[in-house]
């Protein structure tokens, strides 16, 4: 999870099998009560369904979908999404997160979180 300046909050790795939903889940799970000026986040078609309810429930939050227009032809840049998309791609100017170099997917989130702060 990012804030809109691409600042990482909320961090989890698990595995493949986890759906994007029920790991959105752990995320925000992580960030609950450390953010009350929170209000809401933005998120990408593949988070729709129960967990816009699960979070307002959950979280006290207002989870927005961010879709394609049903009219798009080709590529269409989607409001906030790039913001995400940008964060990842800072991660490149790292050359130690150009391979995944680490056997334990506990390295991760922590390999993640140094590059993040500059210091890695």
């Amino acid at each position: 999870m990012v804030d809109t300046l691409g600042l990482i909050w909320g961090l989890v790795v698990h595995s493949a099998s986890v759906q994007d939903r029920d790991g959105a889940k752990l995320v925000l799970e992580t960030v609950q009560g450390k953010l009350p000026q929170l209000k809401l986040v933005w998120a990408d078609g593949g988070y729709a369904g129960k967990l816009i309810d699960w979070v307002k429930q959950a979280c006290g939050w207002v989870l927005e979908i961010v879709k394609r227009s049903e009219d798009a032809k080709g590529f269409e840049l989607l409001k906030k999404r790039w913001i995400v998309e940008r964060t990842l791609g800072w991660f490149g100017w790292y050359r130690r997160l150009s391979k995944d170099y680490e056997e334990l997917t506990i390295n991760g989130p922590v390999r993640n979180l140094v590059s993040a702060s500059g210091n890695g």
